[in-house]
């Protein structure tokens, strides 16, 4: 059975446990009613199924290549680039004004989880783009959004992001390149960066670079960043490709997955640029993009491991392997209980990875939408929550859809393995999983721990409306809230930042389970307390949330644990 968009299931989400209609009641997303929303995921829903899905083991087998200097890829990719481009979807949440739907971030975020679902490899083409788009919308000057908008919106030419070089990783301000004003408006940008997906390709007509550099007067480190604007073509007077500019495709990198994806090390060698934004502020510019962008890359896992999901299930009841202990003996693998627990683990993170990302996403909108600043507070500090839980359950999802499949998952020919593979790099792009970890107990908590405990009384009020109808889950989650606010204060009293880091990624794991058990009651509840969701909230709350306490215990160990042996040590 081929991939099957979950549609209906992420409407319910929205419309019962989420909250959305919050948002389509507001003026600016009005028109975001639970109809056309219903209509618009079901028609993104074919696309990725139909068109995108058939595409991921050609992206696999046949990587994108470089020749005599042009970026080919992989057979299918520029039809299925085609399609998500001539469907608009790329312009899901930009500005009408530029040609995009206006749609709300969230909406834009359920279609992204069908196409990272369908086609992980392709499906970055059009999220590296979203976010230029975004930083152009913030930071771009009159004529930038003039000239490139339109054609980003409407696909007809693409983005990237090129921050990372050779010295410079998470240290972004350790970079080198350069940039010399040219006095007419245009800088000159020299540099090479590495890591840039889909820094050329052959699926459009332009490649838009966003570039990190440096003025000749740029303080050293972050603050004397600037962000610049640096097209494959020159636009010509008519705003259509024009002459090439001066830089190269040095090589592309071998990869351990995402072989449709071209990752490029890019060289410009005084490659004509524009600047976006103030000079020196390049930071705050393309934050504007990375901090949707991780949202984006959660979603990423998200869709990776829905995916991963539906291919282990197929497998489990076609399977027939030893003597079942239910029914008459004679089922499929989906009876032996340990393959079950394995599928019920898979479906559970799964659920909670989805509703943590989309509640991110409606608080991003809501909070556009109102400019309620309660509700700024609560999106950021559920990105990176988002985008380390949604990686996370990514990769551990598609591990255990390998497990289910047995010796057939280590098989490349079953696909299982593909999942493991492309989905891992997600947890160390945009920002490592321990580096939002840091930030989560770190920036997230220099509010005096408002959001998180914002964040907490939700949770525990979610516990308390569950009391009468279902006592023991409400039990689990109050147990589980009381001990993140414990862990929460533990955090704001340490001075020591090191001693918040060495607990930072046992802390984001629980409050993600946590958050988890939160959403999964609550749409227990809206079945009544029976049914299948009131099934898989007992699993997850019961079963899943039973580490929590113990992550938080580990989380308030602090750092001297970790530094009792030194290098030798470690190597001994």
């Amino acid at each position: 059975m081929p991939y099957q968009a979950p549609a209906s299931e992420q409407l319910f989400l929205l419309e019962n446990v989420l909250g959305f209609s919050r948002v389509s009641d507001t003026k600016r997303f009005a028109e975001a009613s639970s109809e056309m929303v219903d209509a618009i995921l079901n028609e993104a829903g074919k696309m990725a199924g139909d068109v995108l899905a058939p595409l991921q083991r050609n992206g696999d087998l046949h990587p994108a290549v470089l020749e005599n200097g042009v970026v080919r890829t992989s057979p299918g990719f520029k039809d299925g680039y085609q399609a998500i481009s001539e469907g608009g979807w790329v312009g899901v949440s930009a500005d009408p004004e530029h040609g995009g739907m206006g749609l709300p971030l969230t909406v834009a975020t359920a279609v992204g989880e069908m196409m990272a679902s369908a086609c992980l490899a392709l499906s970055l083409n059009p999220l590296m783009t979203q976010g230029q788009i975004e930083a152009l919308e913030a930071h771009g000057s009159d004529h930038l959004k003039s000239v490139y908008l339109p054609k980003l919106i409407s696909g007809e030419w693409t983005g990237t992001m090129n921050l990372t070089e050779p010295q410079a990783g998470s240290d972004v301000g350790a970079l080198r390149s350069k940039a010399e004003d040219n006095g007419d408006g245009t800088f000159s940008v020299t540099g090479q960066k590495i890591f840039i997906s889909w820094g050329d390709h052959d699926v459009a007509e332009n490649v838009c670079h966003l570039v990190l550099a440096r003025l000749p007067d740029g303080v050293p480190g972050t603050k004397g960043i600037s962000l610049f604007l640096v097209p494959k073509y020159v636009p010509d007077e008519t705003g259509n490709p024009g002459v090439a500019n001066s830089l190269r495709v040095v090589s592309l990198e071998h990869k351990l997955g995402l072989h449709g994806s071209p990752t490029a090390v890019m060289e410009f060698d005084g490659a004509t640029g524009w600047m976006v934004g103030e000079p020196h502020a390049g930071m705050k510019a393309m934050f504007t993009m990375m901090n949707n962008a991780r949202l984006g890359v959660g979603t990423e896992g998200l869709g990776v491991a829905e995916a991963a999901f539906q291919k282990a299930l197929e497998f489990s009841q076609e399977r027939k392997q030893g003597k079942t202990l239910v029914g008459d003996g004679d089922g499929t693998i989906l009876d032996h209980a340990d393959v079950r627990r394995m599928l019920m683990q898979m479906k559970a993170l799964t659920s909670s990875a989805r509703c943590i990302i989309f509640d991110t996403a409606v608080s991003i909108d809501l909070s556009k939408a109102t400019g309620d600043a309660g509700l700024a507070a609560k999106a950021a500090f559920l990105t990176p929550i988002a985008k380390a839980f949604g990686t996370d359950t990514g990769s551990e999802v598609a591990d255990l859809g390998i497990q289910v499949h047995g010796g057939m998952g280590f098989i490349e020919e079953t696909g299982a393995a593909q999942y493991s593979r492309d989905v891992r790099v997600t947890r160390i792009y945009e920002g490592t999983n321990g580096i939002q970890a840091m930030d989560l107990v770190g920036r997230k908590l220099m509010d005096g721990g408002s959001a998180a405990f914002a964040v907490l009384a939700e949770i525990g009020s979610t516990a308390a409306q569950a009391e009468e109808t279902l006592p023991d889950l409400a039990a689990f989650l109050g147990a589980a809230e009381a001990s993140l606010t414990a862990t929460t204060i533990w955090m704001m009293e340490q001075s020591d930042m090191n001693q918040r880091f060495a607990g930072a990624t046992s802390y984001l794991r629980a409050f993600a389970l946590t958050l988890g058990g939160h959403y999964l009651l609550k749409a227990a509840l809206a079945e009544g307390g029976s049914g299948p969701r009131s099934a898989l909230a007992r699993f997850h709350i019961r079963q899943m949330m039973s580490v929590v306490d113990g992550l938080c215990s580990q989380a308030r160990e602090g750092a001297d644990d970790l530094y009792a042996m030194d290098a030798e040590a470690l190597a001994g």
